[in-house]
Parts: C-alpha cells; structure tokens; sequence
C-alpha cells in the first residue's frame, strides 16, 4: 500500500553538513511530497528559518560553524510551534537528553533508514491540530490554570512559556487530575498511537515541565498552591491536586 503523502505546505528543513547524508535526506524527502530546503551549517540554517517559515527541522548536532544544541534551543526559543528532530551520531544518553532538554521534540540515531524517519515525521504530524479547536473549559488546579483551547497555562494569573509539548503533556494530565495515567496512554495521546520510537522523550519532556512550574512558582513573591506531578514507578505519572501551603 502506498504511504500517503504530507500536505504540500508541509515545509522540512534539513540542517545537514555531511554531503550524502544530505542529499539523501533532500531527494528522499521531496520524494514523497515534502517541500524540503538543505543547508549546510547551523547559521544558514537558522537564516533560512527566519526568512522563509518552516513546518519541521531535521537538524545535525555535530555541524561544522556551532552545536547542533545551541541551534536546537536558539529555534526553539524563537520558534514555539516548530517541529525538532535532531539528527546525531553521538550514542550517549547524556547528548541525547542534552538535545532534547535543548527544546528538540524527537531525536534519530545515524545511521537510521529513510522509512523510519518518515514514519516518525507522520507520527508527530499526525498530533498537530487540524480544523477549527474544540472548546474545553480551562482545568482550575490551585493558583495553576490549564486552558487547553487557547493553549494557556497561568500560574496565579501570570502565564507560563511551555513548549508545545509540554503543554500537551500538562494537558492531558490536567484533564485525569487525581487519576494514575500510564506511559502509554501520554505516549498516544501527546505523541502518537502509532509511536514505535525512545519513551525518553516523554521522561525529559515531563522533568522539563516539572522544572518550568516549580520555577515560575518559586520566582512568585506569593504562596502558591501548586499541584504535583507524581512519578508512579512501572506505571506512569498523576498530577495531585495543589496542597495548602
């Protein structure tokens, strides 16, 4: 059965110094249906981000001009919405989660085969929001406040910058307040259910989401009831509703 091609308007830009490796990616992606652009160094590659808008980045950590990493967190920051898989030959977990906690959303090991990193791009486009938002009343936990159709989350009234991913992890979380949710149920509902890549995205993304409440409560001058997002060992995770301080 043939795989069915992205949007046209989807738009991938590949940050790639290594000449096959690129114009594999180039010619393999525009193959099926993706509107792809090559460059070659992290400072082009960030140019050409800020010109032209871009759906995805597959981008290089070991660039020839800068740390993949450091392009990672510099899109990030000025790009929320935009799709990050970081592409690395570099095996330890400590760079992998280095990328990831950098702002990247998924990450592929070299050497990996065309047909895996395009299923991975459709499992994680497959989750982006299509049509007109349903709306959903904002989920009130303590002085935290998770409006899943504007995509808020506000403590106290101050709003707090999540990445897109960790505000849909917040938010599936949120919606089963006080219930135990498996990695596997976060995995389908924030990722894919068809995922078949590392769960190691998951425990990054919710330590970096941890870590994003708990400062944004600590640098209010105020006492915050803020709920806690439970760690359950060989299950999953709960957000426990806000405790009096």
């Amino acid at each position: 059965m043939r795989t069915p091609a992205p949007q046209p308007e989807t738009r991938v830009l590949v940050v790639e110094d290594d000449n096959t490796i690129g114009r594999h990616l180039d010619a393999g992606l525009r193959g099926h249906g993706y509107a792809t652009t090559w460059c070659r160094t992290g400072t082009s590659g960030l140019a050409e981000a800020r010109t032209n808008s871009q759906d995805v980045v597959l981008l290089d950590l070991g660039l020839p001009d800068t740390d993949g990493i450091d392009v990672a967190r510099t899109l990030r920051a000025e790009f929320p919405d935009l799709l990050i898989v970081i592409l690395t030959a570099r095996s330890n977990e400590i760079d992998v989660i280095a990328g990831l906690d950098a702002g990247a959303d998924d990450y592929l090991v070299k050497p990996f085969t065309l047909s895996v990193l395009l299923a991975r791009l459709r499992a994680h486009l497959r989750r982006r929001p299509t049509g007109p938002p349903q709306h959903e009343q904002p989920v009130q936990l303590g002085d935290l406040t998770v409006d899943i159709t504007a995509r808020r989350c506000l403590l106290a009234g101050q709003e707090i910058a999540l990445r897109p991913k960790e505000f849909d992890l917040l938010a599936v979380l949120a919606q089963h307040a006080g219930a135990a949710v498996s990695r596997e149920t976060l995995m389908s509902q924030v990722w894919d259910e068809n995922w078949f890549g590392p769960t190691k995205t998951l425990d990054v993304t919710l330590a970096s989401l941890r870590r994003r409440l708990n400062q944004a409560a600590d640098a209010s001058p105020l006492a915050l009831k803020l709920p806690e997002i439970t760690t359950l060992r060989g299950h999953g995770y709960r957000l426990d509703p806000a405790q009096e301080v």
